[in-house]
């Protein structure tokens, strides 16, 4: 994959992000409900009220509108329990907001979303519980 040397990191970030998120929706796209757990992940306030979590690229877990990282709305998230119980959910709802992931800055909204992928080791319905290995190398993983 190649980026634009004309625009900015955050820009980069976020073109690895719309891979990350091709990857992932193709990935689980034989799955529904909630063991989707690529369309739980990406969950925010506005298109999933009271079950929002990470969101995704373009949308904050309380964004309104494309691009709005910076809205100061709390919303409850489970953000928490995709970061710390991956794939062991525990229920882990907190209260965020934009301070969660830079303010409204780019580079700090995209360092936050890809934080909370999972990385752990294991499957689940036949899904590695790393997802990085789907995002960084999807050539050498069989769905």
């Amino acid at each position: 994959m190649g980026f634009s040397f004309e625009r900015g990191v955050g820009e980069m970030h976020e073109a690895y992000g719309h891979r990350a998120e091709s990857i992932m929706e193709k990935t689980f796209s034989k799955t529904s409900g909630d063991a989707n757990l690529w369309k739980r992940f990406i969950r925010y306030e506005k298109t999933s009220p009271g079950k929002a979590a990470c969101g995704n690229i373009h949308f904050a877990p309380n964004s309104q509108t494309d691009y709005e990282w910076g809205n100061k709305t709390p919303v409850k998230s489970e953000c928490y329990d995709w970061l710390l119980n991956f794939p062991n959910f525990k229920g882990d709802i907190r209260t965020v907001d934009d301070s969660e992931w830079g303010g409204g800055e780019i580079r700090a909204h995209h360092k936050w979303w890809f934080d909370h992928f999972p990385r752990v080791a294991g499957r689940k319905n036949g899904v590695h519980n790393n997802w990085w290995q789907y995002v960084a190398a999807p050539q050498q993983v069989i769905v």
